[in-house]
């Protein structure tokens, strides 16, 4: 397995392309995102029934797509049938879900890198882990980095894929407190994090930086200029953007 721990983030990573400019998790936003500057991007992958690495946010079709239902209920075949970008242009489109090998050629081919989101449905998260592996733990011409949520997703790609680059990602301590958070990654030898941008503040990103963590930070909404430019000041390394048009020139 070739990915190294050695990784050093750019200031900006496009979320899920850029969600705000094209139609979300499609190589027309992923085009979009390196045609404006930006190196790396973001997007979610889970698998379909077939067990094929796709690229969808959510557990079911219908926000997306013209299509209903939970992904994993259906072939590849049938999913790229599916219109996935009339929900954003509010007209019929022959934008299409991209599977992640696609994405991942593209990449190869603008020169860019990849934050890969494992975001299986319930119950399925071993095997698209292990799905996505197979597809890019031997892969040397594009930087990976995998992130999760999901806690068994991350133990199992920690277990599964230890030389990978890898980030618990975190919404609120709610459920798992600061200590607990650092524990987490300092237990299963990750090299990276991501917090809310609500839950941030100097203090926090000193913390975790003495365990040697690069901190990534993602918002709701796009993140603003100022609001980048304080989270810099503070220590964080990579922010999630959904519209980096305000940002490029100050940090591409």
């Amino acid at each position: 397995m070739t990915q190294k721990k050695k990784i050093k983030l750019p200031k900006l990573i496009g979320h899920r392309g850029v969600k705000n400019l094209c139609p979300e998790n499609t190589l027309e936003s992923i085009n979009k995102a390196f045609d404006l500057g930006l190196s790396y991007i973001e997007v979610d992958v889970k698998v379909s029934k077939d067990e094929i690495p796709i690229l969808l946010h959510d557990d079911t079709l219908d926000r997306t797509t013209n299509g209903n239902g939970l992904v994993v209920n259906f072939n590849y075949e049938d999913l790229i049938k599916l219109d996935a970008g009339g929900f954003f242009y509010n007209k019929k489109t022959d934008i299409f879900i991209p599977k992640l090998v696609d994405v991942l050629k593209l990449c190869k081919i603008r020169n860019g890198n990849i934050n890969i989101e494992l975001k299986p449905n319930m119950g399925f998260e071993k095997i698209n882990v292990r799905k996505i592996i197979e597809l890019t733990k031997e892969i040397e011409d594009v930087e990976i980095f995998y992130s999760t949520f999901d806690i068994k997703s991350f133990i199992e790609i920690s277990n599964f894929f230890m030389n990978s680059n890898r980030s618990f990602l975190l919404d609120s301590f709610d459920e798992y407190s600061l200590v607990d958070f650092i524990s987490i990654s300092e237990n299963y030898n990750a090299n990276i994090c991501g917090l809310n941008i609500e839950t941030i503040s100097k203090e926090i990103i000193e913390k975790i930086k003495e365990k040697n963590l690069l901190v990534t930070v993602f918002s709701e909404n796009n993140i603003s200029l100022i609001d980048a430019k304080e989270c810099f000041n503070i220590g964080v390394d990579s922010i999630f953007i959904d519209d980096p048009s305000e940002l490029v020139d100050n940090y591409i």
